[in-house]
C-alpha cells in the first residue's frame, strides 16, 4: 500500500500478517475486549463478538501476530446496507457499490501498538479487494481520531461525513473514506 513515499509496511520474523481461521476467534475476541475497554470499539459490544467478527458479508479476514500472539484482526467484506462509503463511492466514481470491499473489524491490541501492524492489515485486505477487482472504502466514526489518522497517513482519500442512524436511541457521525487509484 502507499504510504506518501514511504515503502510499503513489510512481515518480519516476529511480526506478520496471515489468514484468520476459525480457531483463532478466541484470541480475536481477547484483543477485541482489550481494544474495547480502552478505545471503546465497538462501541456497542456485541452480544456474540466471534459472530460479529464472523459478519455474514465476511469475503475473507486476517490476523496480525507479533511475536507469535495474534495482536490485530482486519476483515474484507461485501457492501452492507449500513455501511455508508460504498454508496458514496459508487456515486463519485459512477459505478456500481458491488464494486467496492468494505474493510471492517479493523483493531489492534494496544500493547501492540506502534509496530506497524495496523498499516499491515490493511495492506493485506486492500490487496485482496485489488486482487478480487474491488475497490477499498471503509466508514469509521468521526470520533476514532486515531484510525482516522491512519487511514489518512496510508494516503486514503475522505469521501465525506455523514449521520447514522444505529438505533432509534442512537445516532452516530462517520466519516467515509477511500484507497487511493491503484494502490495495493
Amino acid at each position: 500500500m502507499e504510504t506518501h513515499g514511504a515503502s510499503p509496511p513489510a512481515d518480519s520474523p516476529d511480526r506478520h500478517v496471515r489468514p484468520r481461521t476459525d480457531r483463532d476467534l478466541d484470541a480475536c475476541v481477547r484483543v477485541l475486549a482489550g481494544v474495547h475497554a480502552c478505545d471503546g470499539y465497538p462501541v456497542n459490544w456485541p452480544a456474540h463478538p466471534a459472530d460479529w467478527l464472523a459478519q455474514p458479508a465476511l469475503v475473507s479476514a486476517w490476523v496480525a501476530e507479533l511475536d507469535g500472539r495474534v495482536v490485530g484482526h482486519v476483515g474484507l467484506a461485501r457492501s452492507d446496507a449500513g455501511d455508508a462509503a460504498p454508496g458514496l463511492w459508487s456515486s463519485r466514481e459512477g459505478a456500481g457499490s458491488d464494486t467496492a470491499a468494505v474493510i471492517s473489524r479493523l483493531f489492534v491490541a494496544p500493547a501492540a501498538r506502534g509496530h506497524g501492524i495496523g498499516a499491515l492489515l490493511m495492506a493485506r485486505a486492500v490487496c485482496e479487494a485489488r486482487v478480487r477487482g474491488l475497490h477499498p472504502v471503509l466508514d469509521v466514526l468521526a470520533s476514532d481520531t486515531a484510525a482516522t489518522a491512519l487511514y489518512e497517513r496510508l494516503g486514503w482519500e475522505l469521501l465525506g461525513t455523514v449521520e447514522q442512524r444505529w438505533s432509534p436511541e442512537q445516532s452516530v457521525t462517520v466519516r467515509c473514506y477511500c484507497a487511493p487509484p491503484g494502490t495495493s
